[in-house]
């Protein structure tokens, strides 16, 4: 089984109720298979108890990232959240945790 930490390493950051989490890849295999297996749908499934609104993804291949752009990630944003650190560091570690076929 391969996770996307196996692959890539991950930032992320939030404006409002929006979680951004890219996806960095460590080497070229690493990102042509994140490419085509790190998909939104795979993204949702993982979120899915977290995020109401769409996900956007955003390829940056002179980065070999992902960029991942989530609403309504952040229960109605950091400052209006009563759930601790439920943005940041933990997203972002939850993102690396995906399983990939």
């Amino acid at each position: 089984m391969t996770r996307v930490y196996d692959l890539a390493h991950g930032r992320a950051g939030d404006k409002g109720d929006i979680s951004n989490i890219s996806v960095i890849a460590w080497d070229d295999e690493s990102w042509q298979r994140l490419r085509s297996e790190l998909t939104t749908e795979r993204v949702r499934a993982a979120f899915s108890h977290i995020v109401t609104g769409p996900i956007e993804r955003y390829e940056l291949p002179n980065l070999q990232a992902l960029n991942f752009v989530m609403h309504g990630a952040l229960a109605g944003g950091v400052t209006r959240s009563l759930a601790q650190d439920a943005h940041g560091k933990s997203l972002s570690a939850l993102m690396m945790t995906i399983e990939l076929p």
